[in-house]
């Protein structure tokens, strides 16, 4: 066993299950856990992901929002345990990899084209509220014959 696949054995456990499905470009929520004493408390910073690097658990992200005229970011590891969870609220269209040009641009320069959703994103969301329709009447279905 070389080196590479030791690392790989170790790090698969600290990977998250559940990872969020976020492109560049979307307006999130990012729900990060915040301990202050023994106090633990969920602060949400949201803005635009201007860019994603690494993969497995050096995953990274960055979030850009405008704060009282001030560009403010934040990087986040994408399975770190502090990250509660990451919202999307709308999807933007871009054609880059990293939206750094955005750094240069203020106000209404900043915002983005909304991506609509494609054949493909339809179709899967449609198979799944038809599979959650036919739980439902399955359910319902039990619990009228008993």
């Amino acid at each position: 066993m070389n080196r590479g696949e030791v690392l790989a054995k170790v790090q698969q456990r600290f990977l998250k299950d559940k990872v969020p499905e976020f492109d560049i470009g979307d307006q999130v929520d990012v729900h990060q856990r915040i301990l202050e004493g023994q106090k633990e408390r969920i602060q949400i910073f949201s803005g635009t992901v201007i860019s994603r690097r690494g993969s497995g658990l050096s995953e990274m992200f960055t979030v850009r929002r405008i704060v009282q005229g001030e560009g403010v970011e934040r990087t986040f590891p994408l399975h770190s345990p502090r990250i509660a969870k990451v919202e999307v609220k709308r999807t933007g269209k871009v054609r880059r990899a990293k939206l750094y040009y955005l750094r240069d641009r203020v106000g209404k320069a900043t915002r983005l084209k909304e991506r609509k959703k494609g054949a493909a994103e339809t179709a899967s969301a449609e198979a799944k509220a038809a599979a959650k329709a036919k739980g439902k009447s399955k359910t319902q279905t039990e619990s009228a014959s008993e």
